[in-house]
């Protein structure tokens, strides 16, 4: 028995543009929480036998190739002003050649009217674009008729689940029966008929639960770790509960950073594609990441405001993003992607 949507309706694409704006413009980092990557260095290669021109950033993620292997994160969506945003980002990821996570396009599924703030395909149609729905709406009314009308909508080549519990706690229209999902999901990797992938929105997947995902046959995971946005920081500043509001204050610290994520996913599936991704702030990072196990490195607020700018700015942002990577993977002499994942010069501090 599922129950009755919450949340749905006007509020829903409302809650979309709030979130964008407090993003912008309030303080909504974890607090006493880091990424974990200042706790890893590379150790310089003097004589890294490469011509830096000839790095070979490309990679490739469900099926499509890849000019740099790096991902806009899941972020926005479902308002006139958020589908400008995807807009933006999306022709900036073509031009950059970077995969793409749009927003929970719950709004869309619910109101066909808002279905064209997440329609980005004809700004790339080359590149892999994931569509993303909140993993908790499969015990809310939501199964796979609408899981394959998002992948529609988006015109997407796999859709991501996003696990958001805490988010969902401090949300004051939250949904928090996260019970039996696990099947659920399952059953949806069975039958969607496009790749099914799982990510957290920034309080990390462990190694435990990342072999479950695994084992329910989730086809990639995105560690989406602790040390970049907090969701129960912005989910303070839209609350009217002075409970909540003060619980979220003690939850600021809450989560595990994404480099330890990454680790430990890698530790115990060593094949699986995974997504590294929750406070990444440049290339530098998004090395770190890889060469801890990541097949990928995304990229979320850090890409918000130069997209409410412009497609160019937040190309230009993604370009500075990329040459940094290029020159970490030059320090440690590795040629290729590949090479900076199996790199034995990341070391920890």
């Amino acid at each position: 028995m599922t129950e009755k949507i919450k949340g749905s309706g006007p509020s829903t694409g409302d809650r979309k543009s709030e979130h964008v704006r407090l993003c912008l413009e309030e303080e909504v980092a974890g607090v006493g929480v880091t990424t974990g990557f200042e706790r890893y260095t590379f150790r310089h290669n003097a004589l890294p036998e490469l011509d830096f021109e000839n790095i070979d950033l490309t990679t490739r993620f469900l099926g499509k190739r890849l000019k740099a292997p790096l991902l806009i994160s899941s972020m926005t969506g479902g308002s006139v002003g958020t589908g400008r945003i995807n807009e933006r980002l999306a022709e900036a990821a073509q031009a950059r050649g970077w995969a793409m996570g749009l927003g929970s396009i719950r709004a869309a599924v619910e109101r066909e009217e808002l279905a064209a703030t997440f329609k980005v395909r004809h700004k790339a149609p080359d590149i892999p674009i994931i569509a993303n729905l909140g993993a908790v709406q499969l015990n809310y009314g939501f199964g796979e008729d609408e899981c394959r009308r998002a992948v529609e909508i988006a015109e997407a080549d796999g859709l991501v689940l996003h696990l958001n519990s805490l988010q969902e706690i401090f949300q004051p229209e939250g949904n928090t029966n996260f019970s039996g999902l696990l099947p659920k999901i399952e059953r949806l990797c069975q039958t969607l008929g496009v790749p099914v992938g799982v990510k957290e929105v920034g309080w990390g997947i462990d190694g435990e639960t990342a072999v479950l995902l695994a084992e329910a046959g989730v086809a990639f995971i995105d560690a989406a770790g602790a040390g970049g946005t907090s969701w129960s920081q912005v989910e303070k500043f839209r609350s009217s509960d002075s409970m909540r509001r003060t619980a979220a204050e003690a939850f600021a610290g809450w989560g595990t950073g994404t480099a330890e994520c990454l680790a430990e996913i890698r530790e115990h599936l060593p094949q699986i594609p995974l997504i590294g991704s929750g406070g990444l702030r440049n290339g530098v990072d998004a090395a770190k990441a890889i060469a801890l196990g990541a097949n990928l490195a995304g990229f979320g607020r850090a890409l918000l405001g130069p997209a409410v700018d412009s497609a160019d700015s937040a190309a230009k942002a993604m370009e500075q993003a990329e040459f940094e990577l290029r020159t970490v993977m030059f320090g440690v002499g590795a040629g290729s992607v590949s090479a900076l994942r199996t790199t034995s010069r990341l070391r920890r501090i």
